[in-house]
Formats: structure tokens, sequence, C-alpha cells
């Protein structure tokens, strides 16, 4: 880096191999439009998911142009929904434990595992590391750095709510996928925008992706 130049802090945004995408491409929509940088990493099961969910194929070597594609698209799958620049958009493979964010002597400032599998979830609690998004969930907990995990399943059951109560006590923040509606929703990209702005509330970074409680009943009552 060059004297004067400002060193580049991402957040890290891992996509595991839950069902909802959406909430993930509205954290990255998000993070983007608050000028934020990003380094992706995207599990080989989550490809399946996004496939199954979206009809677009990750792959690594046209990942700009598959990202792109799936970003503009709105939780209803229609395209074209969003602008994205993805300028700010730095992408590891998940099979690569040698990229940047293995290490703690990358610089991050957290990680994002949204959705996150209950798989996924295990893996992180039990420290497993056997790919790039878990490895780099093990190094953002032992930096001390911030850690918010989506979770998405229903029901959980007691094993799944250890590994949680596991990660709650390493220092991570447990955002569960569940939609509020006392913003007003009324579509279901508004549903998709409150997950993700309550994961975004606990990472610290602004957003307006829903409307805040006031403290005034009906205040997000539809006319």
């Amino acid at each position: 880096m060059n004297a004067g130049e400002t060193q580049r802090e991402p957040w890290i945004v891992g996509v595991s191999g839950a069902s909802g995408t959406p909430y993930a491409a509205a954290v990255l929509r998000a993070l983007l439009a608050a000028g934020e940088a990003v380094d992706l990493v995207v599990s080989r099961a989550s490809r399946l998911t996004l496939l199954d969910e979206t009809g677009i194929s990750f792959r690594d070597a046209h990942w700009q142009d598959d990202l792109r594609e799936w970003l503009t698209r709105g939780a209803d799958g229609k395209p074209g929904t969003f602008d994205v620049d993805l300028g700010g958009v730095r992408h590891w493979s998940a099979g690569d434990l040698a990229a940047g964010p293995s290490s703690g002597s990358y610089p991050a400032k957290g990680m994002l595992i949204v959705p996150a599998s209950t798989a996924c979830v295990a893996g992180v609690a039990l420290g497993l590391s056997k790919d790039l998004l878990q490895r780099t969930a093990s190094v953002t907990l032992k930096e001390r750095r911030t850690l918010v995990v989506a979770v998405r399943e229903a029901p959980l059951n007691g094993q799944t709510l250890r590994h949680l109560v596991a990660l709650d006590d390493a220092g991570a923040t447990v955002v569960p996928a569940s939609p509020a509606f006392y913003a007003g929703a009324t579509h279901i990209q508004d549903l998709v925008d409150f997950v993700a702005g309550r994961v975004l509330d606990a990472a610290g970074v602004e957003h307006g992706l829903y409307r805040r409680w006031r403290g005034e009943l009906g205040g997000g009552a539809v006319d």
C-alpha cells in the first residue's frame, strides 16, 4: 500500500446452503449502497440453493456476471429490479483455504453469515473449518471481530440450540431470519429487507431497509 492510501477493510459475507438467498442479496446490496467493501464467500451447498431458488448458476470463473444477475433481482425473482455496482466486491472460492480471509492478519471489519444453515452453525460452533466460510468465521471469532449469524431453519432442535448458545458465548450475534410486520410490509421484498436490516443493525452498518419502531401503535399500518 502506498503512502496516503486507505487500507481496504471489508465486511466478509458468507452465504451457506440454507434457504434464503434473497436475504443474502439484500445484505450485499445494502453494504455496497453504504459504501462498504465486501469480500464474498459462497459455499458449495449455497450454489445449489441459489440455483433452486433463482435459476442462477454461481460459477467462480464468471462470478461477477452471476452475482450481478443475482443482486439485480428482487425477492420475487423479477430481473432488473435493482441497480448494483460491484466495484467494492472481492470474491473468494469456498475451497480456497489459503485465501486472504483465512488468516487473522487479513484486515476485515467482521463477518456476516446470511443465511446460516444448521450445518454451518454446527461447523462454526465446533471449529471444524471444513471450507473457507467456516475457517473465516473461526478467524473472526479468534480475532474478536464482529460475527453475525443469520440462522434460517425451523424448528430448531436441541443440538442446534446448543450450538447457537456456544456461538453467543464465543461473541457472535445470532439473528434468526424472522421477519416482523410492524414496519408495514406490503411485499415480499419488505419482509426480506427487514431481516437484512436486522443483520446490518447487529453489525453497526447504517441502512434504510425498514421502518423503525417509534413507539406509536399503528405507525406501520398501510392505508
